[in-house]
């Protein structure tokens, strides 16, 4: 195993709690909104999915070389417009992900993170 400075990046998970009769509608919302994700530099790849075993529960996972790219990202003007209105029905909770992690055809790797400065003073609504 080694120690690199970073292993995978970051990896954003956000969970939505979706009826059965809007899932067509999400299903579509939610590929224009990885679509319009993935075309930012710094996206590595987006994937949105359903629970198997709670119909109503999808996730859309994204995977960014940094969190500088996925911040610029969601800064950007065509982002804010049809992105966040999407993006702000998601479960309101911590969904970015330093990875300190990884086994793939690259190895098995590790890293010591980077966490803000303020990481252990911020409260959470719950």
């Amino acid at each position: 195993m080694r120690q690199d400075e970073r292993v995978a990046n970051w990896v954003v998970v956000m969970r939505f709690a979706v009826d059965s009769d809007a899932a067509d509608a999400f299903t579509a919302e939610a590929r224009d909104v990885a679509r319009l994700l993935a075309g930012f530099d710094g996206c590595e790849g987006v994937e949105v999915g359903r629970a198997s075993d709670d119909p109503t529960l999808w996730v859309m996972v994204a995977r960014w070389q940094s969190v500088g790219s996925y911040r610029r990202a969601l800064s950007s003007y065509e982002v804010k417009l049809n992105a966040v209105p999407f993006l702000s029905k998601a479960i309101d909770e911590p969904t970015a992900f330093e990875v300190l992690y990884a086994l793939d055809e690259d190895g098995e790797r590790t890293a010591s993170g980077d966490l803000a400065g303020d990481a252990g003073t911020v409260e959470r609504s719950r």
